[in-house]
């Protein structure tokens, strides 16, 4: 039976999913453009924040799930996470240098990875049930497309080589943020079936790295692995992204031809979440490949505006659509009451291991880069195509582990596929 999820959880999860991303899209896609702009940071400076964030992600949700199983509570943890989440980002606007930037960066991360990673992503979990994961997924990997829209077009008023421009852009999103948490304790609702774990917090901890469990959920285990690869393969080239516009392509206009491309990724990703409920995961994890490696290879060849607008939202669609469905997969496979607990094991695919090893690939490909002087006679790199020939290859890796890992593990805990026909259920 389809649960009924009401007007106040799509409320809720739209409001929380979308202040989230927007803060996260600030950390992940401007941190780096703040470090480069106002320190003028190396491609190693980057690729070390990115790393440092990634672990303290990692470490803050494996803990911080556990502990919400343990209380048996999201409410709190998500409205009081983005309350001091928000106070956190303000403090970026007081910052005068890389190490500082990236030590502040772990401390908002481990607020953000607290409210966001563990106790939201729990809650989404909790809240969905086998009938509707497809489309709750399908709306939630919308968010950071809409987020990325949302701070485009906001930046666009701000001159981003001036510290006073930052210092009011840290001010907007960390306020939001905390109010956002504060509207949590009226509209957040626990699952109704959520209750307090029984077991210790250092059980609780260790249950989802145990051999036992990991033999016992092999479908889930082996997605995270592919989501690990997949997001390899993103990380290469995001921290990197938006200076290879506006410095390498020089595209000074670079949002008003993303921003376009990320509006039509945002409608296919809403539609696309659909595909994995009705004909399972292979089935609508192979044409997201086939369009990021399309992607890949219009942005490597082309450096013109039409060109570099289709490959942006061949790119942008394959990222934001395979988050959805391995985040679908991920969420279906999760034992029933432990949603917390494998929020720690779900990081390390999502965040963790990409997080070391994208940017660090993306460092060495660029360890040779152009150098360009700037006014004040220092000197900046400018980031090359071979980072998206090294993303194209992480990629083939993915498809290779796909086929040899995940054909055949179709939506195991579901009873049947719907409307999909039988002659497409299985590859």
């Amino acid at each position: 039976m389809q649960t009924k999820l009401g007007k106040k959880f799509w409320i809720s999860m739209l409001i929380f999913g979308l202040m989230g991303q927007i803060a996260w899209v600030v950390e992940n896609m401007y941190f780096n453009v703040f470090i480069y702009k106002m320190f003028h940071a190396s491609a190693a400076d980057i690729s070390v924040m990115v790393m440092a964030s990634a672990v303290t992600a990692a470490l803050t949700t494996i803990i911080m799930g556990a502990v919400s199983d343990k209380a048996g509570k999201r409410k709190a943890f998500m409205s009081v996470g983005y309350i001091i989440w928000g106070i956190s980002i303000i403090t970026f606007a007081y910052i005068k240098s890389v190490f500082l930037t990236i030590v502040m960066d772990c401390v908002m991360t481990y607020f953000g990875s607290t409210a966001n990673d563990a106790a939201y992503n729990a809650w989404l979990t909790d809240r969905g049930d086998s009938t509707n994961r497809g489309k709750i997924e399908g709306v939630n990997s919308m968010m950071p497309l809409i987020a990325i829209l949302v701070v485009f077009g906001g930046f666009m008023s701000f001159d981003l080589d001036t510290h006073e421009a930052w210092t009011t852009i840290y001010y907007i999103i960390g306020i939001g943020t905390a109010l956002i948490g504060a509207a949590g304790w009226f509209l957040i609702e626990d699952a109704p079936d959520l209750k307090p774990v029984s077991e210790s917090l250092g059980a609780t901890l260790a249950y989802s790295f145990r051999p036992s469990i990991a033999k016992d959920n092999q479908t889930l285990y082996l997605a995270l692995l592919n989501f690990a690869v997949f997001g390899t393969s993103i990380q290469v080239f995001m921290p990197y992204l938006l200076i290879y516009y506006e410095k390498t392509l020089g595209m000074d206009n670079y949002v008003l031809i993303f921003a376009p491309a990320i509006l039509l990724a945002a409608v296919i990703t809403v539609f696309y979440g659909r595909l994995y409920d009705s004909c399972g995961f292979m089935k609508s994890i192979l044409p997201v490949c086939a369009m990021l490696a399309a992607g890949y290879a219009f942005l490597y060849f082309t450096v013109t505006t039409v060109p570099v607008f289709i490959g942006s939202l061949l790119m942008m669609a394959g990222y934001l659509t395979g988050m959805s469905i391995f985040g679908a997969m991920i969420r279906d496979n999760i034992p029933e009451g432990r949603a917390g607990q494998f929020q720690g094991v779900r990081i390390i695919g999502q965040v963790f291991v990409p997080g070391l090893i994208g940017p660090a690939i993306g460092a060495w490909i660029l360890r040779d880069a152009e150098m360009i002087a700037n006014s004040d006679g220092t000197t900046s790199f400018l980031p090359d195509r071979g980072i998206w020939s090294a993303a194209f290859a992480v990629l083939a890796v993915l498809l290779i582990t796909l086929l040899l890992t995940m054909k055949g593990r179709e939506k195991t805990d579901r009873q049947s596929i719907v409307d999909c026909p039988e002659s497409e259920r299985d590859l």
